[in-house]
């Protein structure tokens, strides 16, 4: 397969997770901010430091205000993480590749797209966001299913499939990261409804459920985390992606530095004793940090192998 057709469908299958988890964290915020009382402010702010846009946005705007926010993560097309860019960049990705996929798979992302571009000014609107979002959320699941379904599983799959994990794990320990610190720390307002927010971290990653089926035990912020991080068999755990990328590498043409890179960001999530970390000011941060790192380099080893000619 050329380089850049593989690029192409590993590019595709970011595009649209990062969509669809766009979706999810802006309804999950909104949802959260009802079932707080008024005195306890959490904002939108935190949306933007999760997807990693802070600079982008404070050169856009100096609120970080529901309006600005939703409108930024939404249809701003300035910003590229925004949901109408990442479907305007699958969609352009699928155009110039169609002979790759699935005729099926093409018209249902421009199905999504049209429906985004021609709903997305009215339809933003707090009466309309849920409904417009579920939809996002409802046609990316759509054209992954499509994709499972009807695509033939071989080199141009995997690539799409790796794409869309390592896009899955970064989100999860963003969402970790920027959701948990404020969590741990011991703030008097925030205390009594701390298993509210993080039900709402578990929320952000359609979790709440297989946690409770797997834990069955009550939300607690250790619990959670290491169900996100470490387990095995929730397919948005850390884990269960770079498990996930761990088994279509050795399909792919033989490279040690993409094998290296993998097991360097596993052996950081598999190893990390959340205990130690949650009891040592800075150290939760800092092993993010450096998941995201893993997660960086791994992303530059498959470029190197496979995408630059």
């Amino acid at each position: 397969m050329l380089s850049r057709v593989a690029e192409n469908l590993y590019w595709f299958g970011r595009y649209v997770q990062r969509a669809e988890n766009t979706a999810r964290l802006i309804n999950v915020n909104a949802n959260l901010l009802l079932d707080l009382p008024r005195r306890v402010t959490l904002g939108w702010a935190p949306l933007i430091e999760i997807v990693g846009a802070d600079t982008l946005f404070k050169s856009l705007h100096e609120q970080a205000n529901e309006e600005n926010v939703v409108r930024f993560l939404t249809i701003d097309e300035r910003n590229p993480g925004s949901i109408k860019s990442s479907l305007n960049s699958a969609r352009e990705i699928l155009r110039v590749s169609r002979d790759t996929v699935p005729r099926e798979v093409w018209e249902r992302l421009n199905d999504l797209h049209l429906f985004v571009t021609e709903r997305s000014e009215t339809d933003i609107s707090r009466a309309q966001r849920i409904n417009f979002l579920g939809q996002v959320i409802s046609g990316t699941l759509l054209v992954y299913g499509v994709l499972m379904t009807t695509m033939s599983h071989d080199v141009g799959y995997l690539f799409m499939r790796i794409g869309a994990s390592l896009e899955q794990a970064d989100m999860t320990t963003r969402i970790l990261d920027v959701r948990s610190v404020p969590l741990l720390r011991d703030q008097s307002s925030l205390t009594p409804f701390q298993n509210i927010q993080w039900m709402s971290v578990l929320r952000s990653l359609t979790a709440y459920q297989m946690y409770r089926r797997h834990m069955r035990e009550r939300v607690t912020g250790p619990r959670v985390l290491r169900f996100l991080l470490q387990n095995r068999e929730f397919p948005r755990s850390v884990m269960f992606c770079l498990s996930d990328v761990a088994e279509m590498v050795p399909q792919l043409p033989g490279n040690r530095g993409i094998e290296r890179a993998i097991e360097r960001t596993r052996a950081l999530v598999r190893d990390a004793n959340l205990e130690a970390l949650l009891a040592t000011d800075g150290a939760l941060p800092q092993v993010m940090d450096e998941i995201q790192i893993g997660l960086g380099d791994l992303h530059k080893a498959l470029a190197e192998a496979y995408f630059i000619e």
